[in-house]
């Protein structure tokens, strides 16, 4: 019998929901903010009262779209952190009345541990899905993190940033560049046109598996400093070479670690999840190493990649047919918890 699980997303400026049919996504519908885009990063407040807008809206055109009833339903799923606490509170408080109303479970998911679990979602644009244990790069506007994937429910972190996330990395060389937000993908569009080997940047000496991204954003920011000195024009012009040695610089950060991670751990199954597995450069990374050292590589298709509601149903499944639900009580919360 087939099992319907709603999913809901609202842990920072999108609000999402989504219908899970087993392993097939019914629907996925997101809602984005453009409000944010005036003061250059996301505003919690705001954020919050977008969700309290949206939320409603997009449940019901997702259920709509999903060709159900509600009361086909088996249980609802929504993203319980990390994230923006208002945010959380927004999609928690939503998902235990409509659990409360309809009489089913209720489920807390990860939204780090959804990421990987997007790998899952059967989809004609991502026919295969990584066997356990797996490695997986999950790199987002928050966190960057390389997770021994042991099986759906044990998630091993064994490498992360100890400052900025990569995606953080990304939008605050952009807002530096004078770019507007997001940058993330700004510095994706021009950096496909552009030398990446035109400027360097340092890399941090960080021991083990470990990220650092702080330094990045200060030496770019340095140096953008002294060229404007002598060339008020110096980012116009350079635009698409800057776009692309900095993604050039982070990628390289990230792809020299995961080489360490494969070697220490001798998994050879790597897949990559979070909103900068978007990134082309990182993509192009990942299939190289495809190539050249015979990883066997899992990407998201895009939809998956960015904030969504598939990914709290997929992972909401795996619960279900576990047995593990939530109480009516259980609280957000903000920062990573493994």
């Amino acid at each position: 019998m087939s099992v319907y699980i709603l999913g809901i997303e609202s842990s920072c400026d999108d609000t999402s929901a989504a219908v899970i049919r087993d392993h097939k996504i019914l629907a996925n519908l997101i809602a984005n903010q453009q409000v944010h885009r005036d003061f250059g990063g996301v505003v919690p407040e705001l954020a919050s009262r977008a969700h309290q807008q949206n939320i409603i809206p997009v449940i019901n055109k997702a259920i709509l779209a999903a060709k159900i009833r509600k009361n086909q339903i088996n249980a609802v799923a929504f993203t319980n952190g990390p994230g923006l606490l208002g945010s959380l509170m927004v999609g928690s408080s939503f998902a235990k009345a409509f659990a409360l109303a309809l009489g089913i479970p209720l489920i807390t998911v990860n939204h780090m541990h959804a990421h990987i679990l997007a790998h899952f979602i059967e989809d004609e644009e991502q026919p295969k899905s990584p066997p356990f244990p797996f490695l997986c790069l999950t790199v987002s506007g928050g966190h960057t993190q390389i997770v021994v994937v042991h099986n759906t429910r044990e998630m091993e972190v064994i490498g992360q940033t100890i400052d900025d996330a990569a995606g953080e990395a990304f939008d605050k060389a952009a807002k530096i560049m004078g770019l507007p937000y997001p940058g993330g993908p700004l510095i994706d569009r021009h950096a496909q046109k552009g030398n990446p080997l035109a400027f360097r940047f340092p890399h941090p000496r960080v021991p083990g598996l470990d990220f650092s991204f702080s330094g990045l954003k200060t030496s770019v920011l340095y140096f953008l400093r002294d060229q404007l000195k002598n060339d008020p024009k110096f980012i116009a012009a350079n635009i698409d070479d800057l776009s692309a040695s900095i993604q050039h610089t982070i990628v390289g950060i990230l792809m020299k670690q995961m080489r360490k991670a494969v070697e220490q751990t001798g998994i050879r199954h790597v897949a990559l999840a979070g909103g900068v597995s978007a990134n082309s450069g990182l993509r192009r990374a990942f299939m190289q190493e495809q190539d050249d050292k015979n990883w066997e590589v899992y990407i998201p298709r895009f939809d998956y990649c960015t904030d969504n509601a598939a990914m709290i149903a997929m992972a909401g499944y795996f619960k279900y047919l576990d047995g593990d639900f939530a109480p009516l009580d259980t609280t957000p919360f903000t920062r990573y918890q493994g």
